[in-house]
């Protein structure tokens, strides 16, 4: 049996890694003997999160460029040329049978050098707006598996299969887990619960808001499940002292928050909004303003055109919240066809078909 070896690269942000890893597990799970490597930018999170997934990973010296000039900016041809230098060095010692890329700043000279070399190569865009690099390494890779329709206005269409994005299994039974997360958030059954998520750094913008609409949450008789975010704990855990108002910097045990949940404000990187298409729950996203191609409202705008979630921009929520939301909480008919036509979108499957295709890719001799 042969033994293959496999490179992944991507990250900057947990929507990024956590996609990578899926791969890599769903794959290490059909070849246990196979061979992993990850490439990561040396100074970003997955150079934590990928060794305590179990696998290597080595970094390279890549940024993103910034919107506005910089001397960061200036720095950026030298860390490609670093970047692309060390990735061939890479691709010469490893060796591998199939590169792929999940997007992020490494991947480009990454999936850059193994396209040159000839080793069949896949990227996974998560996002209905894709971003620069995965559009420049679109006309060089095998396949491109995507989450959303209409991508052909970026990507070669004979390249692309919809997949969806990798999502953690243990979110497809979340509907038999109600009771245990009502005990383990030590909820009062007989009020709704709403999660608020602001993404694993926490969400300066959604935070502040919430803050300042406690009063509103217990005038409508709510709980909170509140996920600050590791950058923030600090400044709101004090908020835990109030009823019906939990204040967590993480949340571990993600199947149990959205069980417990009725109602869900998120953020909508590709990772969330896949998720939550699986989890099956109403919506308010609250899209971040400050990422690239603004990639969050238009991964949120996709699902609103479906009749399926809410989305409030960030510049209007103290204008459209209050009305949205008591709209929402106090129909059971708006929730339950939010909720139907949100699980439509789902495609619970991603990971399975992703690799699927990268078998696929293992039978090209290169």
């Amino acid at each position: 049996m042969k033994q293959y070896k496999i490179v992944i690269s991507g990250g900057g942000t947990g929507g990024h890694i956590y996609p990578a890893i899926a791969i890599a597990n769903e794959l290490k799970s059909r070849h246990p003997s196979a061979e992993f490597l990850f490439v990561g930018a040396s100074d970003r999170m997955e150079m934590e999160k990928v060794p305590k997934a179990g696998y290597k990973i080595e970094g390279l010296w890549i940024a993103g460029l910034q919107r506005k000039l910089t001397l960061k900016n200036l720095m950026f041809p030298l860390k490609l040329l670093s970047s692309l230098w060390k990735s061939r060095g890479i691709i010469r010692k490893f060796k591998p049978d199939v590169a792929i890329g999940t997007g992020g700043f490494a991947s480009g000279p990454l999936l850059q050098m193994a396209v040159r070399k000839k080793v069949p190569s896949l990227i996974q865009e998560q996002n209905s707006y894709p971003g620069i690099t995965n559009k420049l390494l679109s006309k060089k890779v095998q396949k491109i598996c995507v989450a959303y329709d209409g991508l052909e206005r970026f990507f070669p269409k004979e390249k692309l299969i919809k997949t969806g994005n990798p999502i953690r299994q243990d979110l497809l039974s979340i509907d038999e887990k109600r009771a245990e997360a009502s005990a383990f958030f030590e909820l009062d059954e007989s009020k709704k619960t709403i999660l608020v998520l602001g993404g694993s750094l926490g969400a300066r913008a959604i935070n502040r808001f919430v803050e300042s609409m406690l009063d509103f949450f217990q005038a409508n008789n709510v709980q909170l499940v509140w996920q600050c975010g590791k950058l923030y704990t600090e400044e709101y855990s004090r908020h835990n002292e109030k009823e019906d108002v939990q204040v967590h910097t993480f949340l571990d045990r993600m199947d149990l928050a959205y069980a417990a949940a009725d109602v869900i404000i998120s953020r909508s990187g590709a990772s969330s909004v896949s998720e939550l298409c699986v989890v099956g729950k109403p919506v308010i996203f609250i899209p971040s303003p400050n990422v690239a191609e603004d990639h969050q409202t238009k991964n949120a705008e996709a699902i609103v055109k479906e009749h399926a979630a809410i989305l409030i921009k960030e510049s209007e929520l103290e204008n459209t919240f209050e009305d949205e939301f008591k709209l929402l909480i106090s129909s059971k008919e708006k929730q339950e066809n939010l909720s139907v036509n949100i699980k439509k979108l789902a495609l619970v499957n991603a990971t399975s078909d992703i690799v699927d295709e990268v078998e696929k890719l293992l039978k090209i001799e290169p």
